[in-house]
């Protein structure tokens, strides 16, 4: 089966789906696109060999459109995402889910109401081999209980349009995902501390930032977020248990030796460093779909809980004080949801 594909929002991240899902992975056929600006969509949606629809909504409603990928503004989410559970058609959300709580907590009730998995949000993070292997590791028991995590977020540098409270709302919010995921286990309070800033950053920006999360079994977390470490894109995790530690491997890369030095190449960003684990993301995605089944990755209640604790984050960064996330049990719909 041929899963029919509707893309909301022919943006950067919605024209790299666009080339995914027609180029990579099997199974799947983009049939339409919309987009706030009509020539993009039109460009986009030449590509794919798709129609184009003036709105969200009439795409959403299309009778060639199986499911539906939200890679629109961040605040217009939780409006597709709504439509397309009203419409009982399976949807992507590119995170956010949505940008407030409240929306989130709307489109987690309507998903209940309808009374299966429809929704599935875009934390590739989960799909990332090394991530995975870690997965495995923890749940196996051969480093014992967890008891800290460490981590670090490194970009080379950010625009001067990225804010400070970005640093949890854009950027720590994968960590705080794959945390939840990797630990099984609940975030129930977030701090930040503010170390000495860079000269590299600009003039409105903290940064670096060290962010200090506690799980409901009392599992330590500090996750650095240094967005101009200049040197390259780093992402680090180790894990330390009772007996023993799992740490996530750097990307494979050959070793070079001339000049009297040993050296091996950094990533300049991420599009380079999650490609295979945005192509796992979509092929398990459209497999899920082509045969009949709910989706497995992140659910709506995922995205509602990055969404809850992004948010305490930043404010936790602003007031200067621990912030509980308060965040409920999870539903008993949602018991095995997202734990591939």
């Amino acid at each position: 089966m041929t899963v029919r594909i509707g893309v909301i929002g022919a943006g950067w991240i919605g024209q790299e789906h666009i080339r995914r899902l027609t180029e990579t992975i099997a199974g799947a056929q983009v049939t339409a696109v919309t987009d706030i600006d009509a020539e993009r969509a039109a460009q986009a949606a030449k590509t794919a060999g798709a129609q184009v629809h003036p709105d969200g909504a009439a795409l959403i409603a299309a009778d060639d459109v199986d499911a539906v990928l939200v890679t629109s503004w961040g605040p217009t989410h939780a409006e597709h995402v709504l439509g397309a559970i009203a419409a009982g058609k399976p949807v992507f959300c590119e995170k956010p889910l949505a940008t407030t709580s409240e929306d989130c907590l709307k489109i987690v009730e309507a998903e209940q109401a309808h009374g299966r998995r429809l929704v599935q949000v875009g934390f590739m993070r989960r799909f990332d081999q090394g991530y995975r292997q870690m997965k495995d590791v923890i749940a196996s028991g051969r480093i014992g209980t967890p008891l800290i995590v460490h981590c670090a977020h490194r970009n080379a540098t950010v625009p001067a349009s990225y804010t400070s409270d970005m640093a949890a709302l854009d950027t720590a919010v994968h960590e705080i995902d794959v945390l939840r995921w990797l630990l099984d286990d609940e975030i129930v309070s977030t701090q930040v501390i503010a170390p000495r800033a860079t000269a590299n950053k600009h003039e409105h920006l903290t940064d670096p930032q060290i962010m200090l999360f506690e799980t409901a079994k009392g599992v330590r977390i500090d996750l650095e977020v240094f967005v101009n470490c200049r040197y390259g894109y780093d992402i680090q995790c180790e894990t330390v248990g009772e007996e023993g530690l799992v740490r996530l491997p750097d990307p494979a890369a050959v070793g070079v030796r001339t000049a009297g030095a040993h050296s091996t190449a950094v990533l300049p960003d991420w599009t380079g460093r999650f490609a295979d684990a945005f192509d796992t993301e979509f092929r398990e995605w459209v497999a899920n779909l082509a045969a009949g089944n709910e989706p497995t990755g992140p659910s709506a209640w995922d995205g509602y809980a990055a969404t809850v604790i992004t948010g305490a984050t930043a404010e936790a960064l602003t007031s200067g004080r621990i912030v509980p996330t308060d965040i409920p049990n999870r539903p008993a719909f949602y018991a095995t949801g997202g734990h591939q």
